[in-house]
């Protein structure tokens, strides 16, 4: 009997801009210097490199047409390259879309996708500016519009699920309502991984991406996250939902969801290593180091 063969690409890809937040592509490289050896291609999207300046507003989204150009050229290289699964390693949420709505076509709809975060990423022009908060709904075939083109196979709602959310806006709240989009706090899935794996089961699909966005991880004990940022004054995320999962839990999670259906798509989003920051730009600055030549 022949052996068959898949090919996994690995993927890069620094964006900030979807989050308009420079630290993400920094977050991006150093998440791509931790992960294991890979085992197939390893391709990476170039991103404009991080600047201070104003990033223009169009179209009600924050850098629009830089990420727009991002997202085309990721949709490129994963052309290119043909692949029977996807890693993908940011960089903001909206890294995503690209990645998941190939797979959907590649797999002619028989696809799940879990997003494992703390937000539900489901949000329009209308109430937000930053793309990195849209994602999933481009991906449903909703939004912005020529977000929404990238994806040639809209994702239905029946086939997506959350992990680890827990609370959100008013706004974000009517959409997943009138979706139907199920959910799974942190609380439920604590000590089982039923609520998804009875999902799952119900789809009756064979493969599944799965979203994860570290923040969706409890910050006090995981710190590489924006609401860890030491610059941030004490109160500014006081109404903006936090993780509450640990490690573990996720691991767990993810581990039991592969045991069940085939896994096709890893993207890990929202790496902000605030420390390893703040030692790279203190290095920079120090005597016979920053003025090396």
């Amino acid at each position: 009997m022949n052996e068959v063969t898949t090919k996994t690409l690995r993927l890069l890809m620094p964006q900030w801009q979807g989050g308009n937040l420079p630290a993400y592509h920094f977050g991006a490289e150093l998440l791509a210097w931790l992960a294991p050896p890979a085992g197939g291609p390893v391709a990476e999207v170039k991103i404009d490199k991080p600047t201070t300046d104003t990033l223009p507003v169009e179209g009600g989204i924050v850098a629009k047409s830089a990420l727009l150009a991002q997202l085309h050229s990721a949709q490129d290289v994963i052309e290119q390259h043909a692949p029977d699964k996807l890693v993908v390693l940011g960089g903001d949420c909206l890294v995503d879309l690209a990645p998941f709505a190939y797979l959907n076509k590649r797999y002619e709809g028989d696809l799940a996708v879990l997003w494992v975060d703390a937000h539900p990423d489901v949000m329009t022009p209308e109430h937000f500016k930053h793309a990195h908060a849209m994602v999933l709904g481009n991906l449903m075939g909703e939004g912005d519009p020529e977000f929404v083109a990238a994806v040639e196979q809209p994702i239905p709602p029946s086939h997506v699920m959350y992990a680890g959310m827990d609370d959100m806006s008013s706004v974000e709240s009517a959409i997943l309502g009138r979706l139907g989009l199920k959910t799974a706090t942190p609380a439920e899935l604590a000590k089982s991984s039923k609520p998804i794996i009875d999902w799952l089961k119900s789809t009756g699909v064979r493969h599944v991406a799965i979203h994860l966005d570290l923040d969706v991880l409890d910050p006090k004990q995981f710190r590489s996250l924006l609401f860890s940022n030491p610059a941030s004054p004490a109160d500014q995320w006081a109404n903006v939902p936090q993780g509450k999962m640990s490690i573990a839990d996720v691991v767990r999670l993810l581990s039991d969801v592969a045991k069940e259906v085939q896994v096709v798509g890893l993207g890990i989003t929202e790496h902000l290593p605030w420390d390893a920051i703040a030692l790279r730009d203190m290095l920079r600055s120090l005597p016979l180091l920053g003025d090396a030549s």
